[in-house]
């Protein structure tokens, strides 16, 4: 996967390697280039990663970071955060505000403080501008090719970003791409600044950094990626903890336990869908029976019935849930779970009248919306669905799995050109350019779907093309 990553890139860098920027330019990307060189960087993620992008999982990374961005005052860009499966202990800040957790990144993390800090952290390099500014390392390289040699890093294949300056006195450039210890620190006293703000324990910080000190002793000299582009984590951890000894003396007792079942939740629901079954059974079964806390434990048990649903044995899960929900009974998201666990099991009417409830409690939960539109679908309730599903859109228009669904109802309907449109958006977000563009322009020459689907494909065909001509 990774090979396909790199070959990808460099065949996008050689495209754009002919922008001439002038040598005045090269102080820092414009904001209209970071957010251009982000959009076009996501799309070719997407097309070679399946993102963990469910409803549930994407709220409630992209609620965390909007949690941080409320105090980072004026903002640059829309910040959109992402989960990426992938064994690799990385997180990366793209250009244009897109933010990469990678699960091996996240299931080193005890709980939500250790991720809000180094979500926090990138967000940090991001308002500081310092990808951007990193382009005026060398006036020979254009500013694009540059910031698309500093996602290669993050990808983890640091010879993609050699290759770009081939000619260009490679060996000297690419320490370039690496953050410097000033861009280290100003990020990690943001984001210092931000968690005391938010009152939540900066010390997570140190638990952090701990750990990316013993993996990176682990691996024996193979250094993650993540510590390709954030060098030297012994530094850092001297200088965090400065900060904490100098501002709040050493106590760790000046900040409350936070509520991890949100974290722990997505964190089991990772590593069920990208992890080794056996490996991830025995480390929740270790949890379940001697976890530290009663929420560690009960958690696991989360985990479990996720293991147990994965091999259809339904019931089992459901037994698992159900003691979750003694421990949690007024947490909706498991009632969503077992409402899940019931449509996916066959059991239509308990499915549809759970996911009701749940969906009365919490509307704009689009994991709950979601899944009850594919039990009213499946009940051949079709106009609910699709009310259902275009309130994901409206809340989550870069979702692709949606767009598939209506396609779906679509395609039974008469006139049946909508199908293409919503496809045309499927394959759009899910990488897929060619099928987007292909289906985007059956849309413009179809007058049987609205004007508002057509002028949209115009629009989206348009902003392809000035994309292809960066």
């Amino acid at each position: 996967m990774y090979k396909k990553v790199v070959a990808m890139l460099v065949c996008f860098c050689v495209a754009v390697a002919h922008v001439s920027v002038p040598v005045s330019a090269l102080a820092a990307l414009t904001i209209g280039e970071e957010r251009d060189i982000g959009e076009q960087l996501l799309y070719k993620i997407r097309a070679e990663f399946s993102l963990l992008d469910d409803p549930d999982i994407s709220q409630y990374i992209n609620d965390l970071g909007r949690l941080v961005l409320s105090r980072a005052g004026p903002k640059y860009f829309d910040y959109h955060f992402f989960v990426v499966p992938s064994p690799e202990f990385n997180a990366f800040a793209a250009p244009g505000g897109l933010i990469f957790f990678f699960s091996g990144l996240i299931e080193s993390m005890k709980n939500e403080d250790e991720l809000l800090s180094v979500l926090a952290h990138e967000i940090g390099h991001v308002e500081s501008r310092h990808i951007s500014s990193r382009s005026s390392k060398s006036a020979k390289i254009g500013a694009i090719s540059m910031a698309l040699a500093v996602a290669s890093l993050a990808l983890g294949d640091p010879s993609l970003a050699a290759g770009l300056f081939t000619g260009f006195q490679a060996a000297g450039q690419t320490a370039n791409l690496h953050f410097s210890r000033v861009d280290e620190e100003e990020s990690d006293r943001l984001a210092y600044n931000w968690l005391k703000q938010l009152h939540r324990d900066p010390g997570a910080m140190v638990g952090m950094l701990r750990t990316m000190r013993r993996i990176t002793r682990y691996r024996s000299g193979q250094v993650p990626p993540y510590l390709l582009t954030h060098p030297n984590p012994e530094a850092r951890l001297d200088y965090v903890q400065s900060l904490l000894d100098y501002q709040d003396n050493g106590n760790t007792g000046l900040y409350g336990k936070t509520d991890n079942f949100a974290f722990l939740r997505m964190k089991y629901r990772v590593m069920v869908q990208v992890d080794d079954a056996r490996k991830t059974r025995a480390f929740l079964a270790n949890e379940a029976a001697a976890a530290g806390d009663a929420e560690a434990r009960v958690m696991a048990k989360y985990g479990l019935a996720l293991l147990e649903a994965r091999e259809l044995n339904y019931d089992r899960a459901l037994e698992y849930l159900a003691e979750v929900r003694r421990h949690y009974p007024d947490r909706n998201m498991v009632n969503i779970d077992i409402g899940i666990l019931y449509l996916r099991s066959g059991r239509l009417d308990k499915a549809l009248a759970v996911l009701t409830g749940a969906v009365r409690k919490e509307p704009y939960n689009m994991y709950g919306v979601f899944n009850l539109a594919r039990a009213h679908a499946k009940a051949g309730q079709y106009d609910a669905a699709e009310k259902l599903y275009k309130k994901v859109v409206r809340s989550m228009p870069e979702y692709s799995r949606v767009y598939f669904e209506l396609g779906r109802i679509k395609s039974s309907q008469e006139p049946a050109g909508a199908s293409s449109y919503y496809l045309a958006k499927y394959y759009l977000y899910e990488g897929k350019i060619e099928y987007a563009r292909e289906y985007f322009t059956r849309v413009l020459n179809d007058m049987s779907v609205t004007q508002e689907m057509r002028r949209e494909s115009g629009r989206l065909l348009k902003r392809l093309d000035e994309l292809d001509d960066l």
